[in-house]
């Protein structure tokens, strides 16, 4: 099972994804990860990558592209994956086709959690304050001017995959402003529809 999980910052797509990880036995792929690992690995697009950031740079999409792509290589993908915060561009959504087509995969769904903005700075605040609480660390984009400059980013150059993908007849959306329970349902459901 391959799949890519979209949607704002926010949204619920790490909690989801750790979710249908330990329910399939898939991992997740992030790129800030893969980029971490393939730096500490030292592998030639690691040093690449490494040589990048070391210059306060942002990695280039050739970078991160060649990234996922030794990635989804490794022996724990063959049984598929979960994409989440890439593809991030119509560019990567078409190296994400181009690498899976010269393996002879597919991808088999792309899920969309829909979620309302306005509630979602509300969630954002709340987990600030309950990491507060529980004397945890509040991650820096727990802020709500952070956030939605962040938001504003999504859908500037993110959002566009949701027509690519509905093009493409791979597009399941799934209302991410329901509880954790009943978004995990709703995914399971078209997960079994799209694998059918």
């Amino acid at each position: 099972m391959r799949l890519i999980l979209l949607g704002p910052p926010g949204a619920g797509k790490g909690t989801q994804a750790q979710r249908l990880v330990e329910k399939h036995g898939i991992p997740q792929l992030s790129t800030g990860d893969m980029l971490r690992a393939a730096v500490q690995a030292g592998t030639e697009v690691g040093k690449r990558a490494k040589a990048v950031m070391d210059a306060g740079e942002l990695v280039s999409d050739a970078i991160v592209n060649a990234i996922v792509a030794e990635r989804i290589d490794q022996p724990d993908c063959a049984k598929g994956f979960i994409l989440d915060g890439y593809p991030r561009t119509l560019i990567q959504a078409d190296a994400v086709e181009a690498m899976l087509a010269e393996r002879g995969i597919a991808l088999d769904t792309v899920i969309e959690l829909v979620v309302d903005d306005k509630a979602l700075v509300g969630r954002i605040v709340k987990r600030a304050e309950d990491a507060k609480v529980a004397g945890q660390p509040v991650r820096k984009d727990d802020n709500p001017a952070v956030f939605e400059e962040r938001l504003r980013e999504y859908y500037k150059k993110t959002a566009p995959l949701i027509g690519y993908y509905y093009a493409k007849g791979r597009l399941k959306t799934v209302d991410g402003m329901a509880s954790i329970d009943a978004v995990t349902a709703e995914i399971g459901k078209a997960l079994a529809a799209a694998v059918k």
